[in-house]
């Protein structure tokens, strides 16, 4: 019996979920030390109404996904900023609009019911080489930009003010973050989906911060437990139980942060012994 390491789907899967690990676990923990999560959710399901737009007038529904993703986080923005509306209440309204325009454009499409599965709930199996390539670049330059202006990101991520004082462009820093996040939201979202996506980006940091609050090891071990989430989550998807890899990939998530809290409760106990 061939061995499913031999099919190139399967491959293109594992390269999918390498990838996949180094652009979450980097930006994820951008995310959550600069706490940022609930913006990052809003953005998430606003691109939701662009995946709909996308497919109701047939171009590429990640590139239009892409374009509501930053729309969003721009508009978060202005919104608390200029119209003295509070933060939470405008992710909530952009949050909700763009479920609605989503499945306002699903509706209106014919046959849409084939394809919104692989979109709320992903489908690792599916990637493409051009999604793989897409991955690629956008890994690549999240590894060049997080070397690179490293101390910069490190001091908007745990003191705004301190950043400002070292004489950081902090609005800048902040848009061109954020447009990097939104991005890498949509070009991940073939791999968990929509509605499980922000658990891959916000667990694995979780997990790594009950050890340890140095950015750089938060990164790096949020890359190792995202990978060792997303390859265990796919095998077990095709040889233990036949359901969609994501759901199998949040749950590993979640079973690791329990141990780990284990582990840390069990290091606090001896400790104080």
């Amino acid at each position: 019996m061939e061995s499913i390491f031999s099919y190139q789907f399967f491959q293109n899967a594992l390269i999918a979920s390498l990838l996949t690990a180094v652009v979450c676990g980097v930006v994820g923990a951008y995310i959550v030390v600069r706490r940022i999560v609930f913006i990052s959710g809003g953005i998430t399901h606003a691109s939701f109404g662009g995946i709909g737009l996308g497919l109701y007038l047939g171009i590429n529904p990640i590139l239009s996904a892409a374009g509501a993703a930053v729309l969003a986080a721009f508009s978060i923005g202005r919104m608390s900023r200029s119209e003295g509306v509070r933060e939470d209440s405008a992710i909530a309204g952009v949050w909700a609009l763009g479920m609605a325009l989503g499945v306002l454009f699903m509706t209106l499409t014919p046959g849409y019911t084939t394809s919104l599965p692989s979109y709320l709930f992903g489908n690792i199996l599916l990637v493409t080489s051009a999604d793989l390539v897409s991955l690629a670049v956008l890994a690549l330059l999240l590894v060049v930009l997080f070397t690179v202006g490293y101390r910069t990101i490190l001091y908007l991520s745990f003191d705004r003010d301190f950043a400002e004082i070292r004489g950081v462009a902090v609005r800048r820093w902040e848009q061109a973050l954020l447009v990097v996040v939104a991005i890498s939201m949509v070009l991940t979202i073939r791999t968990v989906g929509i509605m499980l996506l922000l658990s891959l980006l916000t667990l694995p940091q979780t997990i790594v911060g009950f050890f340890t609050s140095d950015f750089r090891r938060i990164i790096l071990g949020s890359i190792l437990i995202s990978l060792l989430a997303n390859i265990g989550g796919l095998l077990l998807s095709y040889y233990v139980v036949s359901v969609p890899s994501g759901v199998l990939i949040i749950l590993l998530l979640f079973l690791l942060l329990a141990l780990a809290q284990c582990v840390r409760t069990l290091l606090r106990r001896g400790g104080r012994g």
